[in-house]
């Protein structure tokens, strides 16, 4: 779409301004001038190419988010709806492998690292007691430069009391594991639910918090079946689709 180009409205055949606006965006997707995932022009770029004030763009945007035609991300822009990333849920769950297998560009990077005392829910699943040291790592991941997850991932201090460092050398969870002697992880459990994100997620995710989130409870296991990591990714629901593989 070229966002310089003028677009005159009929202003006299019964039909809104931002609903002809509606069909116009929508019959240059249908027509292959916007792909799927591209960025569409700024509001006040839609307003100047079509003689109408920002408020009646809007209006139009709104209409075809609701509609499903395109996706409004906070802070990015307003996209060209595309197909969701099927994330598949496996023996050994791998973020980079699994968004390259589906052509797309993966990029996982860190927010936060810290050491923390263990609060029962991680502390449960890890084998470990109330208040134990766990090394907390939590990683945005993104498909094609499009944050689609945030996941905090909790390991025993007492196992791998290097891996902040080994991380930040590797930017790989899985390397930097092997880093510290930990040679392979496979995934025991994972448990799904829904929820609406909290505010610190949806700025991550570029998402409004009245969309929901899939937040992905993963428990994996060293090669002796000890716990080595618990997981817990909240996932963008319109952009992924989690595919359960034996």
């Amino acid at each position: 779409m070229n966002a310089t180009e003028q677009t005159t409205l009929s202003r006299r055949g019964g039909v809104a301004l931002w609903r002809q606006i509606e069909q116009t965006i929508e019959e240059e997707i249908a027509g292959d001038r916007l792909a799927p995932g591209d960025r569409l022009p700024t509001e006040h770029a839609l307003a100047e190419r079509f003689g109408v004030n920002r408020h009646t763009v809007r209006q139009a945007l709104a209409a075809l988010e609701e509609r499903g035609v395109v996706r409004v991300e906070q802070g990015r822009g307003t996209f060209v709806h595309d197909d969701p990333v099927a994330y598949a849920v496996r023996k050994r769950t791998r973020f980079s492998e699994t968004i390259r297998l589906q052509n797309r560009e993966p990029n996982s990077r860190l927010v936060r690292s810290a050491t923390l005392a263990a609060e029962p829910a991680v502390a449960g699943p890890l084998g470990l007691k109330r208040g134990e040291s766990v090394i907390l790592l939590e990683t945005l991941g993104e498909a094609d430069g499009r944050p689609i997850s945030i996941a905090s991932h909790y390991f025993p201090a007492c196992r791998v009391p290097d891996l902040i460092a080994a991380y930040r050398a590797e930017e790989s969870i899985t390397r930097a594991l092997m880093r510290c002697g930990i040679a392979d992880y496979t995934r025991k459990s994972t448990r799904v639910t829904a929820r609406l994100p909290s505010a610190e997620d949806a700025r991550a995710l570029h998402m409004p918090r009245s969309r929901p989130v899939l937040v992905a409870e993963n428990l994996n296991l060293d090669p002796e079946g000890r716990p080595i990591e618990i997981s817990i990714s909240r996932m963008a629901a319109e952009r992924v689709q989690l595919v359960f593989e034996p």
